[in-house]
């Protein structure tokens, strides 16, 4: 599948791996795209799984909505919803990092049935976040979120090569920060992408609540925007029920995983998904 659509939005997506294969949800966060999977599919599609990997609201050029208030949490959410009813998948694993590892604990909060576990990549508890904001360094580190509010300041200073210079500062790799940043002047997609963070406010009716489900969470320690206080209250948050399965996974690492941490992701994943390592026959990506 190419494309699914949801309440008149067209959004892109990357179908690849066995077609029988494990279905696995990969969301992407900010400021990226779902290529920022591509190093890591491979090694999912070698373990039996099949991943669908959508471009998110804001990013996809067919739903780009300006209303800050269609970028909340219940609409993010009920995106991935409504992408694994196009895939014909009544359950999945999913996978997110960043922004798609909030949705990711809202899902396994909110949605449960849909799921069968999930891995956040770098992303705290939304609860734990809010928590360390206000008793560690956290606030420090998050200073950008209340700067992403105002409006037309962010589009500006992040215009031309200087997100290319803020993703090259924070440790990604300069080809695929010159790939991300091209991207993000491409049509409405800067302000698409920073309305996830001008979102914030109407999500809170929609509290992510306590995981339901087994779930990794993969944080590295050098991250320059999500510290340990958060990292580690985050098991916190997930029912009692599953809090003997939770894993936590410390790696060496900062904040752009898929990239630069491909394999040790690809484990944890794999390790959480059970799909096993037996190959199946890949099928080519999807434009």
């Amino acid at each position: 599948m190419q494309r699914f659509t949801r309440d008149g939005l067209t959004f892109d997506v990357r179908d690849s791996g066995p077609d029988n294969g494990t279905p696995v949800i990969l969301l992407h966060g900010f400021p990226q795209t779902s290529t920022c999977w591509l190093k890591l599919e491979p090694l999912l599609h070698s373990a039996g799984m099949r991943t669908i990997a959508p471009d998110q609201r804001g990013y996809s050029p067919g739903a780009q909505p300006d209303s800050r208030r269609r970028y909340a949490m219940g609409e993010l959410m009920d995106d991935v919803l409504a992408l694994m009813d196009a895939v014909g998948h009544k359950t999945a694993h999913v996978v997110g990092h960043d922004w798609g590892g909030a949705v990711a604990w809202a899902l396994a909060g909110r949605h449960a049935d849909r799921f069968r576990s999930v891995t956040v990549l770098s992303t705290p508890h939304p609860a734990a976040l809010a928590k360390a904001a206000r008793s560690s360094a956290q606030g420090l580190r998050s200073w950008y979120v209340g700067a992403f509010q105002l409006p037309g300041v962010p589009e500006l200073a992040l215009r031309g090569d200087r997100a290319q210079q803020m993703l090259l500062r924070t440790g990604l790799p300069k080809p695929l920060a010159q790939r991300d940043a091209k991207r993000l002047q491409q049509g409405n997609t800067l302000t698409g992408a920073l309305n996830w963070y001008r979102g914030v406010p109407y999500s809170r009716s929609t509290p992510a609540g306590r995981a339901k489900l087994p779930l990794t969470y993969v944080w590295g320690s050098q991250d320059p925007f999500l510290g340990r206080a958060a990292a580690e209250a985050s098991a916190e948050y997930v029912v009692e029920s599953h809090r003997s399965s939770y894993r936590f996974v410390e790696l060496d690492a900062g904040h752009w995983l898929p990239e630069t941490n491909a394999d040790q992701v690809a484990q944890a994943i794999i390790g959480r998904v059970g799909a096993g390592s037996t190959p199946k026959r890949p099928r080519p990506h999807s434009a």
